[in-house]
């Protein structure tokens, strides 16, 4: 699961437990990235920050953080996942998702490679879900869409091949941690926070 945990979240975790779950998954790799070139830099936290902040988020021994994108020095999710298949041979992976980024992923770089790749695990995000299942890429992959109740096989099948989890939904958002936060700074607090996220670029 790739992102820029902007903070990481109880959301974040809460996709993984279920991946585990569903999936028979041995592990939930976090890949944080350094960029992601969708997002503005404004705002984002330094990266060793939010590496930081997602190992003090979990405490599980089946979920790894990792700083692997930037070791690898990959720039998109296509480039990463054939480096780490290439790196893996023998390993299995199944990307995760929640159904926000399967909504754009269309504008993702070679968007189309992702799912000929690896299997692909969409779960539900209020209040993307629908917006997503109608859009490019599930259109585009409809006939690819596997049921759910096959989740324990998926890592097992060859891409493209993906699903789509109507669980419970968690409340958690990046976003609104970040609101949070700027916030409880106040006005001053904000611009000293402005100007060190300026210094870290």
């Amino acid at each position: 699961m790739g992102g820029s945990f902007n903070p990481a979240h109880e959301g974040h975790l809460h996709i993984s437990l279920l991946a585990l779950k569903l999936l028979k998954l041995d592990e939930v790799w976090w890949m944080v990235s350094p960029q992601n070139p969708l997002k503005s830099a404004d705002g984002m936290a330094p990266f060793e920050d939010r590496l930081a902040e997602a190992r003090a988020l979990v405490r599980h021994p089946n979920i790894r953080i990792t700083d692997i994108e930037s070791r690898l020095g990959t720039s998109n999710t296509a480039e990463s996942l054939a480096v780490l298949k290439r790196g893996f041979p023998k390993t299995r992976f199944v990307w995760l998702m929640g159904a926000d980024n399967l909504k754009q992923i269309s504008r993702w770089h070679q968007w189309t490679r992702i799912f000929n790749q690896v299997p692909i695990a969409v779960f539900d995000r209020a209040p993307y879900s629908f917006g997503a299942l109608a859009g490019k890429a599930a259109k585009a992959f409809f006939r690819f869409k596997r049921k759910p109740t096959d989740a324990c096989n998926l890592a097992d099948m060859p891409a493209p091949a993906w699903m789509f989890f109507h669980t419970r939904l968690h409340p958690g958002s990046a976003t609104n941690i970040r609101a949070r936060r700027d916030s409880s700074l106040g006005p001053s607090g904000q611009k000293d926070a402005a100007k060190r996220q300026k210094v870290n670029k």
